[in-house]
């Protein structure tokens, strides 16, 4: 039986709790989990617990949920847990240098790209908008700058042709699941050797705002297209027809020609839209006007006037 280690695990949306399932499951001692505080969410703006809070509760675990992690009593309580290591999974805060040093053995990041690849806050979004062939998730040894530290373990997967965020995003996250657990087996055998990082090699993956997700009809359409599948869920695509906002859901590339301005609506039958871009133009197969709902593109037409020649508006 592999050694089982002393855990800290921080972690907050989604994409954390398969690595802290499988660290149970393996049978590691979790002594404590480290998330975000609850936010409020929706019309309502209730206020909700993050998903590792939610996860950790049905496991039992002990959880705190700092607003910052620069407070005394924070490392204070990390050091008398005497972890191992420390597990962090898309947490949102970032972590000193002497918090970093508190585990025995190493601060271990899961990161959702194959790094140097796609450092920060968006890595599967940026995989997908830069059409990339596969993507991954990598473990490494975290230091105070970002995503730059040893590498240990990689795992990868092909990116399917119609994959999108979210498609992907759950693909990723059992995949680090394995690769923790692989990554802290190889410590307690001895077979896994931090590799640095080349960083002349290093792209970079900002957050994502709200505006990222407005589409420049100006590209070709074989880039909107990864940019539509690149922001589902969020921020998602749109675009402004007059003073309507539009939110594209599903578009499909079109390998034709057309004298069209970028934007231009220059077909719509009773199941697609056409829309004209910088090379070629793009079939609208799913959309959500004001109506809040989501429609192909014939139900969209049954209860929206939309002719040819209407343009939605210039990139801003």
């Amino acid at each position: 039986m592999s050694k089982k280690f002393n855990i800290i695990f921080m972690g907050t949306p989604e994409f954390s709790v398969p690595p802290l399932k499988a660290l149970v499951h393996a049978g590691h001692q979790i002594s404590l989990v480290i998330t975000q505080p609850d936010r409020p969410k929706g019309r309502g703006k209730k206020r909700m617990p993050p998903p590792v809070k939610t996860a950790a509760e049905t496991l039992g675990l002990d959880i705190i949920q700092p607003q910052s992690m620069k407070a005394p009593d924070i490392k204070e309580k990390l050091m008398a847990l005497k972890p191992d290591f420390f597990v962090v999974v898309a947490f949102g805060h970032k972590l000193s240098r002497d918090i970093l040093d508190i585990p025995r053995i190493h601060p271990v990041n899961i990161h959702a790209s194959l790094l140097p690849a796609w450092r920060g806050s968006s890595p599967i979004q940026a995989a997908i908008l830069n059409r990339d062939k596969e993507a991954g998730v990598t473990t490494m040894i975290m230091d105070t700058d970002l995503d730059t530290g040893d590498m240990l373990l990689k795992a990868r997967i092909p990116i399917a042709g119609d994959e999108t965020a979210q498609t992907l995003h759950d693909r990723l996250a059992p995949l680090g699941a394995e690769l923790i657990v692989e990554t802290l087996e190889g410590f307690a055998r001895g077979t896994v050797t931090p590799r640095p990082q080349d960083h002349s090699r290093a792209t970079h993956a900002p957050m994502l705002k709200k505006s990222d997700g407005c589409v420049d009809w100006g590209m070709d359409s074989k880039k909107i297209h990864a940019h539509v599948r690149a922001m589902t869920p969020w921020p998602g695509a749109y675009g402004f027809l007059g003073d309507k906002r539009i939110k594209i859901l599903e578009v499909a590339p079109l390998d034709i020609h057309t004298d069209h301005k970028p934007g231009t609506v220059f077909s719509c039958d009773c199941d697609e839209i056409h829309v004209a871009t910088g090379s070629g133009a793009v079939a609208i197969l799913r959309l959500q006007g004001a109506s809040g709902k989501c429609l192909c593109s014939e139900d969209f037409l049954r209860g929206n006037k939309l002719q040819t020649g209407e343009c939605f508006a210039d990139f801003d």
